[in-house]
């Protein structure tokens, strides 16, 4: 079973080495909001920056574009990061990517890379540009998997949410930390019955 590692690569002038992955970057946002619901805009602006955001796009991350941001992950994070139903999650994919009502189109802006828009414009909100790339990644993620590629942790007190680790069985545990105490503590159970 394959666990995404804690940090992410970023080099150069603010891309990732294999480009953006919008679906890394909406759990990282998605569980920094669950850790802090009402997280400030440095929080939010400091997991952006880990997903190869520049100070210079930054800027644009006002207090309010945050506040809308927060409310943004926290919707997608209730109507489809903790849905088990795929035919549920994939509804409420569609109607996500039907209110952002735009075409993909690559966009390279910035001292970035190409890469895939699917917001409005390049002008979009955070909110906006956000709720749009982290639809698309997941719907692609459905489409290619045939059904839900990500979760929450299944271990005692956790709740961090997680991508899938593509076929195979089904990823339960955010972490091997979690996945190792939780078999520990099933053997220990094990063990002390008389």
């Amino acid at each position: 079973m394959r666990y995404m590692s804690d940090s992410t690569s970023v080099h150069g002038s603010g891309g990732l080495a294999g480009g953006f992955r919008p679906g890394e970057r909406l759990i990282d946002l998605a569980n920094a909001v669950r850790d802090e619901p009402e997280a400030p805009r440095d929080v939010l602006a400091a997991v952006l920056a880990r997903h190869g955001e520049t100070e210079r796009d930054l800027a644009s991350l006002t207090t309010r574009e945050a506040t809308a941001l927060r409310r943004a992950v926290s919707q997608l994070t209730d109507r489809v990061l903790t849905e088990t139903d795929t035919d549920r999650a994939a509804t409420a994919l569609n109607s996500l990517l039907a209110r952002c009502g735009a075409r993909p189109r690559l966009s390279r802006h910035d001292g970035h890379a190409w890469h895939l828009h699917v917001d409005r414009d390049d002008e979009a909100s955070w909110a906006e540009w956000f709720t749009a790339s982290a639809a698309l990644a997941l719907a692609r993620m459905v489409s290619e998997q045939g059904g839900i590629a990500w979760g929450e942790c299944a271990a005692s007190g956790c709740r961090r949410l997680f991508l899938g680790g593509g076929p195979g069985a089904p990823r339960r545990y955010c972490s091997r930390t979690c996945a190792t105490r939780t078999r520990v503590a099933a053997h220990r159970r094990r063990r002390a019955r008389p």
